[in-house]
C-alpha cells in the first residue's frame, strides 16, 4: 500500500507536467512538433517528450531508487522495457494517451500513471486534462474519479454489449479473425479511442468492455487497476491474468463484470478457433499504436 502523502505528490506531479507542458500546446502545436514514429497512425509531438520527461524527473525524486518505463524512453531505447521484469518498483508513463486526438485538438487524450512493484500494479493515476476529469486506484483502496467512488457494475439483462476494441489496421491476421467474433447479435464493438479512457468507461459503467490486441504496458497498467478496483475484471485470451512485462496472449479483455469477461472471452476464442487450427494463442504480439 503507497502512503497517502505519496499519492497526493503524484498527483500534483501528473497536474503540473500536463499544465506546463501538454495544455498549453493543445490546438497550439506548429507541424514540426507533431512527428510519426512507426507510420502516420503513430504519432508522437512535443508534448509528448516534454512531459514524460518532467514526470520522469517528478517521479523518481518522490520515490528514490524507483525507474520509469515511458513510452517515449522506450521508443528510443527499448531495453528501457527491461525494468518492468526488475526488482526496483517501476513508474509506467504514457504522457499523452491517445495522440493523435490531441493534434486534432479533441479532447479525448489523458496521461496515465501507474506504480507497480513485482509484476504488481499498486496504484494508478488517469489525467484526463482537458475533460477535468482525474481517476485514482490503489490496489486494495477502491477507485475514485474526481474524489467519488467508482462502480463498474454489471450490463443491463439483455442489452447489447457495448466494446470498444483494437481498430483492424493494428492487429495481426489471427487477431483480427479473433475480434471479428465480438460482430455478432448482442454486441456492438467500435474502434477505441484513448485506451486509458476506454478503461474508464468500463469503470464507470459506460462502456461494459474493452478488447485489445496489443499489450504496452503503459496504455493499460493504470486502466487495469482502476477497472479492478471498480469492481470489474479481465484476462487474456487464454484465461489468465495480463503480465505487465509482455508474454499475454492476445486479444485480452477487461470489464465491467466477470460474466463479461468471460462471455467475451468465450467469442473471441470461438471466432479464432473455427480459422486457426493452431493450439494456442501465447505469444500473439499485436500491433502497437498510441490510442
Amino acid at each position: 500500500m503507497i502512503s497517502d502523502e505519496l499519492a497526493a505528490g503524484v498527483e500534483e506531479a501528473v497536474r503540473a507536467a500536463a499544465a506546463a507542458e501538454i495544455m498549453p500546446r493543445w490546438r497550439q502545436l506548429a507541424a514540426h512538433e507533431v512527428t510519426e514514429k512507426t507510420g502516420p497512425h503513430d504519432l508522437v509531438t512535443i508534448a509528448d517528450h516534454r512531459a514524460e520527461e518532467r514526470l520522469t524527473a517528478a517521479l523518481t525524486a518522490l520515490l528514490p531508487g524507483s525507474v520509469v518505463v515511458g513510452e517515449e524512453a522506450v521508443h528510443a531505447s527499448p531495453a528501457v522495457y527491461r525494468a518492468l521484469g526488475g526488482d526496483a518498483p517501476v513508474w509506467i508513463v504514457d504522457p499523452v494517451d491517445g495522440t493523435r486526438q490531441f493534434v486534432h485538438g479533441d479532447p479525448g487524450f489523458c496521461t496515465l500513471v501507474a506504480l507497480a512493484h513485482g509484476g504488481e500494479v499498486l496504484a494508478s493515476w488517469t489525467y484526463a486534462p482537458a475533460l477535468g476529469e482525474l481517476a485514482v486506484a490503489r490496489r486494495g483502496a477502491g477507485a475514485y474519479l474526481n474524489g467519488e467512488v467508482l462502480r463498474s457494475g454489471s450490463p443491463a439483462p439483455g442489452a447489447a454489449l457495448e466494446v470498444a476494441c483494437s481498430h483492424p489496421d493494428f492487429t495481426t491476421d489471427e487477431q483480427k479473425r479473433a475480434l471479428l467474433g465480438l460482430y455478432t447479435e448482442g454486441v456492438k464493438p467500435r474502434p477505441c479511442g484513448s485506451a486509458g479512457l476506454e478503461y474508464l468507461g468500463v469503470a464507470r459503467g459506460a462502456l461494459d468492455a474493452v478488447a485489445f490486441s496489443w499489450e504496452n504496458a503503459w496504455d493499460h497498467a493504470a486502466g487495469l487497476l482502476l477497472v479492478a478496483e471498480a469492481g470489474g475484471g479481465h484476462a487474456t485470451l487464454t484465461g489468465e491474468p495480463f503480465r505487465l512485462a509482455g508474454g499475454n496472449a492476445l486479444p485480452f479483455t477487461a470489464a465491467r463484470d466477470e460474466l463479461t469477461v468471460r462471455r467475451i472471452l468465450s467469442l473471441l476464442a470461438s471466432a479464432g478457433q473455427a480459422t486457426d487450427p493452431s493450439p494456442s494463442a501465447e505469444g500473439r504480439a499485436g500491433g502497437a499504436v498510441d490510442a
